[in-house]
C-alpha cells in the first residue's frame, strides 16, 4: 500500500536526505573539485544536519510546512549559489501546497513542477545547460508521466529516481553554459555536474522512503 504523503513521511524522507548527504557528502565534493569550488558535499551535508536539527527541535505539523523549514535552512546555511537554489526551490514547493495536513501523489507533482520553475528563474538555466535541472526536470517529467499511466505513488517515485538518475549521469559530456562551471568552458566536458548529482540523491531519498512505507 502506497504511504500518504503527511508531515511524518516528509520528515522520513529529511532524515533519509540528511542521511545520504553525510554519506555522500564527499563524493559531492570530489565532483564539485572538478568543475566548481570544490565545496558542494560540505555545503549540502551542513544545509541538511541543520534542518534536521531545526525541524527535530519544532517538528512541522504539515507537509508544506516541513519543505518551507527545510528551504529556509538551506538558504541560510548554505553558501554559494547552492543555497538559494535548493532553499528557494524547497520553499517554493512548500508553499504551494499550503495548509494541508496530507497531499495527493497529483499535488506533490504540482510542487515538484514549482520547484523547478524556481530554480529555472533564479538561476536562469533550462536543460542541457549542465545544471541541477538536468535531473530535475525528467525526473519530474517521469514522475508525472507514471502517475498518468495509473502507477501508484512508489512506483512513480521510483521513475521518478530513475530518470534523475539518467539525468545526473547524461551531464558527463555536456558543456557547462550556467554557473561556476561555465567558466571552465569545453574543460567542463567529462565531468558529471554535483548538483544533477545532488539532486539524484534527493529524489533517491524520497522513493526509498515511500518503498520503506510501502514494504512495512
Amino acid at each position: 500500500m502506497d504511504p500518504v504523503l503527511d508531515a511524518a513521511f516528509f520528515l522520513r524522507w529529511l532524515a533519509a536526505a540528511t542521511e545520504v548527504m553525510d554519506r555522500e557528502g564527499d563524493r559531492l565534493t570530489e565532483l564539485d573539485s572538478a568543475i566548481g569550488d570544490a565545496d558542494h558535499g560540505i555545503n549540502m551535508r551542513r544545509g541538511f544536519n541543520a534542518a534536521s536539527d531545526a525541524v527535530a527541535k519544532e517538528p512541522p505539523d504539515t507537509p508544506g510546512g516541513v519543505l518551507v523549514g527545510v528551504g529556509r535552512q538551506l538558504i541560510s546555511k548554505v553558501g554559494g549559489a547552492s543555497g538559494p537554489l535548493y532553499g528557494t526551490a524547497l520553499r517554493r514547493a512548500g508553499k504551494s501546497l499550503g495548509d494541508a495536513d496530507h497531499v495527493t501523489p497529483e499535488q506533490l507533482r504540482d510542487a515538484l513542477l514549482t520547484a523547478v520553475d524556481a530554480v529555472s528563474e533564479l538561476g536562469g538555466a533550462a536543460p542541457g545547460d549542465k545544471t541541477m535541472l538536468d535531473a530535475m526536470v525528467p525526473s519530474v517529467q517521469a514522475y508525472g508521466a507514471a502517475l498518468d499511466s495509473g502507477a501508484g505513488l512508489t512506483q512513480a517515485l521510483a521513475a521518478a529516481a530513475a530518470a534523475a538518475d539518467e539525468g545526473a549521469a547524461a551531464t558527463i559530456p555536456l558543456q557547462a553554459r550556467k554557473g561556476r562551471a561555465s567558466y571552465l568552458g569545453e574543460r567542463s566536458i567529462g565531468h558529471q555536474d554535483p548538483g544533477a548529482t545532488s539532486i539524484a540523491l534527493l529524489i533517491d531519498a524520497f522513493a526509498r522512503t515511500a518503498k520503506g512505507d510501502a514494504d512495512e
